[in-house]
């Protein structure tokens, strides 16, 4: 498949489900070092694991599947890091999202700067300041682009329903800051949201898609149960931990992340969407990768349940932008009725 033409190839209506394309994206939140030790400093923090995104240049050239980067504020606002995305994106065809990190991103508080404590939640965030580092990151990273960022990664996956408006009001058209079975405490609760893509928001003359990273539940009727019985949002959130399957390849183990496809599909899931941390990638940045050893075996579990994806289904790697392009020929359903911030 030529990745250039994905956007633009369209699925067969007609064919029987068996047959219909699995679409698939590879995203990576894009961001600084740090935040897996619980800091979140608004500068200070490096931004080496950038320099190491090439490394994933097999799964788009040897596997179709083009990579989505939803990148900080603290990404887009270096000058090292500018070749390297562009790299990315020239010759590898990814694309380049947003991804707000706002305690990070100016304009700053007193609070912000020093970093000294979790940052503040978005919905309680005075709503023109969350505005305005909203913009602060879509201009800068139009900057390097030359072009609107359209796709969108809230950090902390903290986007309550209140907060969404603001994204349509800026030009996001795709979404994808809701992650299914999970329930934050003082945050959003995602724990009903479907593991398929949806329209979730209008704008005047716009369109949201909400494209959830694929996480599902083992029995969707003991999700359900969980969700109307388990108080608090702890305990609610624990669910996470023994009840899903998901495609994430440093949440779960391979065999999960197949057994996640399979659920996924057999239930009638277009869209199959996987992420990781790009600071995931650089050893000792992160508790789940301690050494050079264990980043190497993460790349080659990615790209071997990648090349399994291959050899199993009918499979279509796309961006999130491409995703939005073949929407209106997917008929996703408008956001379903249920309790919760998705």
């Amino acid at each position: 498949m030529n990745i250039a033409d994905a956007s633009t190839r369209q699925p067969d209506a007609n064919a029987p489900p068996d047959k219909q394309p699995l679409f698939v994206i590879v995203s990576l939140d894009v961001e600084e070092e740090g935040l897996f030790s619980g800091r979140y400093a608004a500068a200070g923090c490096g931004v080496r694991n950038v320099a190491l995104l090439p490394r994933l240049a097999p799964l788009t050239r040897e596997l179709n599947f083009p990579l989505t980067l939803f990148c900080a504020y603290t990404v887009l606002a270096d000058p090292e890091t500018r070749a390297t995305l562009a790299f990315m994106r020239d010759d590898l065809g990814a694309e380049i999202g947003a991804h707000l990190h706002h305690w990070s991103t100016h304009p700053l508080t007193a609070e912000t700067r020093a970093g000294t404590c979790p940052p503040e939640r978005t919905h309680r965030l005075e709503r023109n300041l969350l505005r305005r580092r909203l913009r602060t990151l879509l201009v800068t990273g139009q900057e390097l682009q030359s072009a609107p960022l359209t796709s969108f990664r809230m950090g902390r996956w903290d986007l309550k329903s209140q907060v969404r408006p603001l994204l349509a009001e800026a030009g996001i058209t795709l979404d994808s800051s809701v992650c299914p079975l999970r329930a934050y405490p003082g945050g959003p609760d995602h724990f009903l949201a479907p593991a398929d893509p949806y329209w979730a928001e209008d704008a005047p003359g716009l369109r949201l898609l909400e494209a959830p990273i694929t996480q599902i539940a083992l029995l969707p009727e003991l999700a359900r149960c969980w969700h109307a019985i388990a108080r608090p949002p702890l305990l609610l959130d624990s669910f996470h931990f023994w009840g899903v399957a998901s495609a994430n390849p440093i949440w779960h183990s391979s065999r999960i992340m197949r057994l996640a496809s399979r659920l996924h599909a057999a239930r009638g899931g277009r869209v199959l969407h996987l992420f990781w941390h790009s600071s995931e990638m650089l050893p000792g940045a992160s508790p789940n990768v301690p050494d050079q050893s264990a980043t190497d075996a993460l790349l080659q579990k990615i790209y071997r349940f990648l090349q399994w994806l291959k050899e199993t289904f009918s499979v279509q790697g796309i961006t999130a932008a491409q995703l939005y392009n073949l929407a209106p020929s997917l008929s996703f359903p408008e956001r379903p009725t249920g309790k919760g911030d998705w």
